[in-house]
């Protein structure tokens, strides 16, 4: 199945919480989209993997992507080695994204940066055509570059290359993003706090995207960074 858009992301719910607006919003349009997630994010102080498996399907519901797919590596220590490529490649081989979009180059949770450098690292080798990789029948995959690659804005307020006008799609997004009832502010919950489950990070997913959105003249926005310029094809494409 060949997608438009191939969003990965370090943990369940780094997708929703980066692009999910955007990712809705290109599914409104027509666009084929999938998430992948690196690893189940069994290290998570709240919740469990099994609950954070049912959270990432009832979150992919609330966008409408076409799949979503674990590769089940080992939060908080998988590295961005050999093994960890190849696997990458033979998704993006298997999927043949135009674009990826994937964490943010520089963040304070380790698996970001790291799941980052990772991914952008495999999209360059799945161009190589003596890098064989075989699918799950045991055929030989064809090569595969996306076009581009993008990383989503995570914890730190890190400068966006270019940002995306999400107005709109707000709503798709929280929905996403609170359908992980174990990792984010809930007033009853006993489990440990943590960086994201007060009501100050809940709240800031939509005063961060308020602000980017006030910066370009509509509500909301959400923002991203590149690997190379970003190029037009004429001025009167800026918005």
């Amino acid at each position: 199945m060949k997608l438009d858009i191939l969003a990965i992301g370090a943990h369940p719910d780094d997708v929703e919480l980066g692009c999910g607006a955007t990712l809705a919003k290109e599914i409104a349009s027509g666009k084929k989209v999938g998430i992948i997630d690196l690893t189940r994010g069994e290290l998570g102080t709240r919740g469990t993997a099994e609950t954070r498996d049912e959270e990432a399907l009832e979150a992919a519901k609330a966008l409408g992507v076409t799949l979503r797919d674990n590769m089940r590596f080992a939060d908080g220590f998988f590295l961005n080695d050999k093994q960890h490529q190849l696997a990458i490649i033979k998704m993006i081989r298997k999927y043949q994204p135009e674009i990826v979009i994937c964490n943010a180059i520089d963040d304070r949770h380790i698996d970001h940066e790291k799941g980052s450098k990772l991914v952008s690292d495999a999209c360059f080798l799945s161009g190589l055509i003596k890098i064989e990789t075989k699918d799950t029948n045991g055929e030989l995959q064809s090569a595969w570059r996306p076009k581009h690659v993008y990383h989503y804005v995570q914890w730190k307020n890190l400068e966006p290359d270019f940002v995306v006008d999400v107005t709109g799609f707000m709503d798709k997004k929280m929905a996403s993003v609170l359908a992980y009832k174990t990792q984010f502010y809930d007033k009853n919950s006993n489990e440990p706090e943590t960086p994201i489950s007060s009501k100050n990070f809940t709240d800031s997913i939509m005063y961060r995207a308020k602000d980017l959105g006030r910066l370009i003249g509509v509500e909301y926005a959400e923002g991203y960074n590149v690997e190379r310029y970003v190029a037009v094809d004429s001025l009167f494409d800026l918005k």
